[in-house]
């Protein structure tokens, strides 16, 4: 049975004229927007109104583009060479579409699809969304293949090794004990994890796990502490909010992991390397770092491998 991979993420604008498709798409996901069909257009329109601007200023800051998608596609011709398969990336909210990947898989006689999330954790926002529409593409195309799906890695060995990894490297030669590790997850409405969203636990057991591995190794933070970034609107998101805790320092020396980041993207090299660093620099922070997520690195593309080669 041919088999192929598609890398499962949210995506990243291309170009600036790509940044309002970007939130037009996301906003028009009722797992992003749980409402009615006409309120959940209502009130796209309205956040889109309010933010296109100041995300099309946020983009030309970063080289007017995400850098998500040749990431991604760095990993994807790795991934190539190491599984002898076809791998290709599937975006939900602007190109590359999952449906440009299904209808060439389709073309090659491809049978069987492995879905990789590029989400660690699950989440109805983010995997779950994904896959139904890599499902609903499948059936405009009148495509069949076996579709399977990988389950959340935020628990697996090798992953949070590469993450204490992620973190040592962002420390460099600096004495752990003169900072405060903030493993920062990406923000959640309550409304979603009160409605049964796994998501929270699973980023909870994931900082355990990396406080444990980072102890096995003698490491030891001046404290450690789980934290949520990138709230929308007014409503009640999980917390602390990122920004809350920098305003309200403990230490002013940290080091900001990303938490639920594979690929760098705007949250990570915009907001966390360079709006949040202005809040703690204008605080007077004597020291803000930010680690790297695990991008195309060789260790991150032998663990989904692994994980790959296991199904």
């Amino acid at each position: 049975m041919k088999k192929g991979i598609l890398l499962l993420n949210m995506g990243g604008p291309n170009n600036i004229d790509e940044v309002a498709l970007f939130l037009r798409n996301m906003f028009a996901d009722p797992h992003i927007l749980p409402m009615n069909r006409y309120l959940r257009q209502f009130v796209g329109k309205l956040i889109i109104k309010k933010r296109l601007h100041e995300a099309q200023e946020n983009y030309q800051l970063i080289g007017g583009k995400s850098p998500l998608t040749e990431i991604t596609q760095s990993l994807c011709d790795k991934l190539e060479q190491r599984l002898l398969l076809p791998v290709r990336p599937a975006m939900r909210y602007v190109p590359p579409f999952a449906v440009d990947a299904l209808r060439e898989f389709q073309e090659m006689g491809i049978e069987e699809i492995v879905l990789f999330p590029m989400y660690p954790h699950y989440s109805t926002t983010t995997t779950r969304s994904s896959v139904e529409d890599v499902e609903a593409q499948c059936d405009l195309l009148d495509y069949h293949p076996v579709v399977k799906v990988l389950e959340p890695y935020y628990a697996h060995s090798d992953y949070i090794q590469i993450q204490v990894s992620q973190i040592k490297e962002a420390l460099g030669d600096a004495d752990a004990g003169d900072y405060e590790l903030l493993l920062s997850a990406h923000g959640l409405p309550l409304s979603i994890i009160h409605a049964g969203d796994p998501y929270e636990k699973q980023v909870e057991v994931n900082a355990a796990l990396i406080r444990y591995a980072l102890a096995q190794e003698d490491i030891y933070f001046k404290s450690t502490r789980l934290v949520y970034q990138s709230k929308v609107g007014s409503a009640a998101w999980l917390e602390p909010n990122l920004v809350d805790v920098l305003r309200k320092p403990q230490h002013f020396k940290v080091l900001v992991c990303p938490l639920a980041f594979t690929i760098d993207n705007s949250e990570t090299v915009f907001e966390l390397d360079i709006e949040h660093r202005e809040i703690a620099e204008k605080i007077g922070y004597e020291a803000y770092r930010v680690a790297k997520c695990p991008n195309d690195s060789d260790a991150f593309v032998e663990c989904i491998v692994a994980q790959i080669s296991a199904v």
